[in-house]
């Protein structure tokens, strides 16, 4: 039986092959994994918010919001043997959980930490390999860094694969 890694909520981690790594319950949350095909070593966040500026704790979460997250997954896994100019990325979640009877950007949670990750990943120069974003529905995602496969199970909707 392989070990999977968990992730919580506003939590990041890094796992090798044959480990895998998992989060659940991304609702408005992006699941990002950034990965190296070569050395099989993979990373995890669970972002919660698009950008720190929101945040108003003196310790930041830097887990918590894309504008953070990633830098500090990135540098866990150099710090694992994984080299940058192989990164690739996977996404899933950003749902809009909720209906609002305003089209307030505040309440938008979930599209916005889609387009922060993108931005971020952009800027880290990661290429999106594969993404499952957006809709209204939760879902748990599970990454094989072996196969680099992105394991989807969606509420309502089975499992599916990037």
């Amino acid at each position: 039986m392989n070990e999977v890694i968990k992730v919580g909520m506003a939590d990041l981690n890094v796992a090798k092959s044959p480990q895998k790594i998992r989060t659940s319950g991304l609702g408005s949350c992006v699941g990002v994994v950034i990965y190296d095909e070569v050395t099989k070593i993979c990373g995890m966040a669970h972002i919660m918010l698009p950008a720190s500026s929101i945040g108003k704790a003196v310790s930041m979460n830097k887990a918590k919001y894309a504008d953070t997250a990633l830098d500090v997954l990135v540098e866990k896994l150099v710090k694992q043997g994984a080299k940058p100019i192989r990164f690739r990325a996977k996404l899933a979640g950003g749902s809009q959980m909720f209906k609002f009877t305003t089209s307030s950007e505040m309440m938008r949670i979930g599209p916005r930490n889609v387009d922060a990750v993108r931005e971020k990943l952009k800027e880290l120069r990661i290429n999106i390999i594969a993404e499952d974003v957006g809709g209204s529905s939760g879902r748990t995602i599970e990454f094989d860094p072996e196969t680099s496969k992105l394991s989807i199970r969606t509420v309502s909707q089975g499992v599916s694969e990037i």
